[in-house]
């Protein structure tokens, strides 16, 4: 027979055992072994997953420690592109995601896609329920017109010289083939895409009754994506909702490069409306 002393160490060893493994599991701050499958490759000295799950494909960058909660950044269009933001964020432990929907130019099919992504990642991988927008370009039309309809599952919006209206790029400022991919995606004929008022510029009520404050960064001289039609319109309309926008202005600078060299003020905007 185990003498009273002997029992309760053995108890208590093995409760503690079970705390350990209960931490273990649970610790927002250890990344889970085998958690993502598909082809792992290097992101700036992070691991990156190149996948596919309900027919997308999906990418996401791991931070080698995962902040509580789950954080993460939502990479709209041109994955991997001026990566000093999502680098500076994977370090203060966010992850980067990203599903392709190119060529779908913020439609309703590149929403679908965008809601089936993000169910995939808070439902499977336990993700914040509220996310951090990142748009570059065209990938504007895809942050703003996903957040309007979704405005109580988003942190915060940064846009990088951001398409916010369709009839500006690639209407006017690209080519007809271009053009023609965008009515093809919203299955609009020309006609029909004049009269319709379901940009970016358009949906901006949302959004602001909802607090989700906004940082536009644009080069100036923009030739590409003109400011006049886009962000100049957002910031104004935005305002006159009583809304919160920053535009960091760059002078002399056209549609490229992208981003600050360095990404602080991103990073400061990030981090204050989590």
């Amino acid at each position: 027979m185990f003498s009273k002393p002997l029992v309760l160490n053995r108890l208590f060893r093995s409760t503690r055992r079970l705390w350990l493994c209960v931490l273990i599991i649970f610790s927002p701050t250890v990344a889970l072994a085998g958690e993502w499958s598909g082809t792992q490759t290097d992101f700036h000295s992070f691991d990156q997953y190149d996948f596919e799950v309900d027919g997308l494909d999906c990418k996401i960058v791991v931070p080698k420690e995962i902040a509580e909660g789950r954080p993460w950044i939502w990479r709209a269009r041109f994955f991997g592109h001026e990566p000093q933001t999502e680098i500076a964020l994977l370090e203060k432990g966010f992850h980067v995601a990203y599903v392709d929907v190119a060529d779908l130019f913020g439609s309703p099919k590149a929403v679908d896609r965008w809601d089936r992504f993000y169910g995939y990642l808070t439902e499977s991988h336990g993700f914040s329920k509220k996310t951090v927008l990142e748009g570059l370009s065209r990938g504007g039309l895809i942050i703003y017109n996903w957040a309007a309809i979704n405005p109580d599952k988003v942190h915060c919006i940064y846009a990088d010289a951001p398409v916010c209206d369709f009839k500006s790029w690639p209407m006017k400022k690209s080519s007809k083939a271009t053009w023609q991919k965008c009515l093809d995606a919203y299955e609009m004929t020309e006609a029909e895409a004049l009269r319709f008022h379901g940009n970016p510029i358009d949906n901006l009520k949302p959004l602001a009754e909802a607090g989700i404050a906004l940082l536009h960064i644009i080069g100036e001289a923009d030739e590409v994506v003109p400011v006049a039609d886009n962000t100049a319109v957002i910031e104004k309309r935005y305002k006159a909702l009583g809304g919160s926008i920053e535009v960091i202005r760059k002078p002399g600078i056209g549609h490229h490069p992208h981003s600050l060299e360095n990404p602080k003020r991103i990073v400061d905007f990030v981090l204050k409306h989590m």
